[in-house]
């Protein structure tokens, strides 16, 4: 036995999540059950219809995040935990079912079968990144956190997993597990995950907005176009307390719908 040898550099495949692994905004599918328990209003239930509408056809950009972000810190301040938890388990088959792209179980099978860690990292909240992390057998999570004290959310984010937080969380990930990041493979939608696929030798556009779209083609960076969610109804794991803040999740990933919601109620108060 060569002690000497040094042991092989570790692989690792990172996976966004909004319309790269699964195939609907949860932000979108969960805004009907929210009105109707209460959290948000009519009006902003319907403005986010719209909302995910613009941002699915075009994609947001930093700015947008960014005053995205804010309006939801804004708007969920005081939410109980409780309620949301209720919310989320009374309505989670129907809102989900189908979530998750067929082509994304593959690739994250195939990866796992060559040897290489799969990694989830999402804007949306760790409350439902963990669970359908562990339901498709990945390795690891990286996801937005939200602040929780004395059973509401206090609209502090403790840790939002967006741009180059992502990029952040992977270097972290590879120094800690020894990933070797020019031999790994990172699949995003999103121009804002530039950074992300930046930090990895094998980058993918997964159903790519418009300016990611021309970067891959820049760059000549794989394209890969899903079409076929799987039903889960009969796979998905008993929802529970780790769901707590599915929703919350949801809004810190697509936060337009808080944004215009917000908006809307300042305008009719004034």
């Amino acid at each position: 036995m060569d002690l000497g040898r040094a042991a092989p550099a570790r692989e690792a495949a990172f996976f966004d999540l909004d319309k790269t692994i699964i195939a609907k905004s949860s932000t979108l599918a969960f805004s009907k059950p929210f009105q109707a328990g209460g959290l948000i209003s009519r009006k902003a239930m319907l403005r986010s219809v719209y909302t995910q509408f613009v941002y699915v056809l075009g994609g947001a950009d930093h700015d947008q995040m960014e005053k995205m972000r804010h309006m939801m810190s804004e708007l969920v301040t005081g939410w109980d935990v409780s309620t949301v938890r209720e919310i989320v388990a009374d309505t989670l088959h129907n809102v989900v079912d189908p979530l998750v792209y067929d082509e994304a179980v593959q690739l994250i099978e195939q990866h796992h079968a060559e040897g290489r860690d799969v990694v989830i990292v999402s804007a949306s909240g760790s409350e439902v990144v963990e669970p359908i992390g562990q339901l498709l057998g990945a390795d690891h999570v990286v996801a937005t956190r939200m602040e929780e004290r004395e059973g509401h959310y206090t609209g502090t984010i403790a840790f939002y997993a967006y741009a180059e937080h992502k990029a952040e969380a992977i270097r972290d990930l590879a120094r800690t597990h020894g990933y070797d990041l020019s031999r790994s493979f990172a699949y995003s939608d999103s121009m804002t995950d530039l950074p992300m696929l930046e930090e990895v030798g094998h980058p993918f556009a997964v159903n790519p907005d418009k300016e990611l779209r021309r970067i891959a083609k820049e760059r000549d960076w794989p394209v890969l176009i899903f079409t076929k969610p799987v039903a889960l109804r009969t796979s998905l794991p008993p929802a529970g307390p780790t769901l707590a803040a599915l929703a919350v999740g949801g809004v810190v990933a697509i936060g337009g719908v808080l944004w215009a919601g917000a908006r809307a109620r300042r305008r009719v108060g004034a």
